[in-house]
């Protein structure tokens, strides 16, 4: 069907089609990455479900790197029924975060 790994499609293609999903392309090596990954995942909690949050090693799976167009990291992209609706490049601190998950979410979710 398509080149995609199967985790992939079935946890943010596919589920995003019944709620946001934030992808947060990060890498261990990545010193930004360890600063936002905890901060992407309090958030996460604070939404009680409204969202879900799944971490993409770009060491592990250039492909979705390259296909989504990282160029750095940390890189996150919300999807929403399959699409990227919105995106930030860089360790933003939380309440910028906020303001953006504010402006991105779908009504529903936010």
């Amino acid at each position: 069907m398509n080149d995609l790994p199967e985790f992939f499609q079935k946890e943010v293609l596919d589920k995003s089609r019944q709620k946001p999903v934030l992808v947060d392309f990060w890498a261990p090596w990545c010193g930004p990455c360890r600063v936002l990954g905890p901060t992407l995942e309090k958030l996460a909690r604070e939404s009680k479900g409204k969202w879900r949050l799944v971490k993409v090693n770009t060491d592990r799976h250039p492909e979705l790197s390259m296909r989504y167009g990282v160029r750095g990291i940390p890189a996150v992209k919300l999807f929403v029924d399959g699409e990227v609706r919105g995106e930030f490049v860089g360790a933003l601190p939380e309440p910028a975060i906020r303001r953006w998950l504010d402006e991105h979410l779908p009504a529903a979710a936010a």
